[in-house]
């Protein structure tokens, strides 16, 4: 019977962070996509306009369109009165142009009709049979939006790199644009191993437990820019994890679940061994420390804890940033809170400690049960760091929160 060995040597996540991120590099393939799948992908090409925004003058407020000078000198006690010739609502244009005395009523994004250079506001007038009383003098492009006012032809609107968001997208939308060169997304794998893990919805043996880890970290690489496959469950074999491994090498990035521990039937560091080199195996951290990492023929791959709170907070440490590199987005920069300890907390594990907390009344409530109970973070608002060289918080003391959302 083979024996249990102790891990080597735990780095801090730190250097693991560092170690895992120098080992990845941005996807340089594109691919183009219409601006409706495009949100949160990142620009492969610089976006210059071909034309102005707007692509003529046109009313910047629902009023009528006039000469400025046949306003001069309009006040509440002496208007100007107009003819009304004409009215054009959205969408609608006219080539006849105003005459001295004469106005039109206009609706907002209309363009503005030959002859007139100002926009009077609505508010300020009164029409009564043809005739347009205005109340309040305007100037030589009032009320006007001109012609590549927002956007000028040649401009170069959006740069390479941009992670396009609704509001970029909108630009692409103004310039006519149906589709976006963007960089692809990275691949990954996500496999489970183990057989004491079965597939959700089918029924349990005795000793097993449903597969919760492919739901969460998928769902994690999902929400960070990853194209994810997630893989049938692999039975804790050599021959297995080998031949999973070879068969998703095409991914950029594959991610076990499980397998990284020191137990006898951990066998994922020997396969990684073998076909190329372990980076690191073992963290200074709490809950997560079988975590692994190694490249298999230039590809990372990824151990992750088998315990689902383990396997999840590792994932927002180490695979969020990893695979955000990866797919261009800019790094993600998590939300804090002070709040104050709701209870005392002692740290005795001789690791960099990450706890779950739930915030009440400004309160942070320590939520962790154990490593195996997911809950321990869907109960959770945030986590606080509990440092190595820290073994006591006091009740009452300011902490920080970092929120998971």
């Amino acid at each position: 019977m083979s024996e249990m060995s102790p891990f080597k040597t735990l780095i801090s996540r730190e250097e693991a962070l560092r170690t895992s991120l120098s080992s990845v590099k941005p996807i340089e393939e594109t691919e183009l996509i219409p601006i409706e799948e495009s949100l949160h992908r990142v620009l492969a090409e610089d976006v210059t306009s071909d034309k102005d925004v707007p692509p003529f003058d046109r009313a910047a407020m629902d009023g009528y369109a006039v000469k400025a000078e046949d306003t001069y000198g309009a006040s509440d006690l002496t208007p100007k009165t107009l003819k009304l010739t004409g009215v054009l609502h959205a969408g609608e244009s006219t080539d006849t142009p105003i005459n001295r005395g004469e106005c039109i009523r206009i609706a907002t994004g209309c363009p503005i009709p030959p002859g007139a250079d100002a926009v009077v506001m609505v508010e300020f007038t009164e029409e009564n049979e043809g005739r347009v009383s205005v109340y309040r003098a305007v100037y030589p492009g009032a009320n006007i939006a001109q012609r590549g006012e927002d956007i000028k032809k040649g401009e170069i609107v959006l740069e390479k790199g941009t992670a396009l968001t609704p509001a970029k997208i909108g630009v692409l939308a103004a310039l006519g644009r149906r589709k976006a060169l963007v960089y692809r997304k990275p691949r990954v794998a996500v496999i489970p191993t183990g057989i004491e893990v079965c597939e959700v919805g089918s029924e349990l043996k005795e000793g097993q437990v449903y597969d919760v880890n492919s739901y969460t970290l998928s769902t994690v690489l999902r929400e960070n820019g990853a194209l994810v496959t997630k893989a049938p469950i692999i039975p804790d074999s050599f021959e297995g994890l080998r031949s999973a491994l070879k068969r998703f090498l095409d991914h950029d990035l594959i991610v076990f679940s499980g397998g990284s521990s020191v137990g006898e039937k951990d066998l994922l560091v020997k396969v990684i061994e073998e076909a190329g080199r372990v980076l690191f195996h073992g963290v200074q951290i709490k809950p997560g420390k079988p975590t692994l990492f190694g490249l298999v023929e230039g590809k990372p791959v990824f151990g992750m804890p088998g315990y689902p709170t383990s396997c999840l907070s590792n994932a927002y440490i180490f695979l969020v940033p990893v695979v955000r590199k990866m797919a261009r987005l800019p790094p993600r920069e998590p939300r804090t809170v002070k709040a104050r300890m709701a209870k005392r907390v002692v740290s005795a594990s001789g690791r960099e400690q990450f706890l779950p907390v739930k915030l009440i009344d400004g309160e942070a409530h320590p939520v962790f049960k154990k490593s195996g109970d997911i809950t321990s973070l869907a109960d959770a608002d945030g986590y606080m760091i509990l440092p190595l060289n820290l073994d006591v918080i006091d009740e009452g003391e300011e902490v920080t929160v970092t929120l998971f959302e």
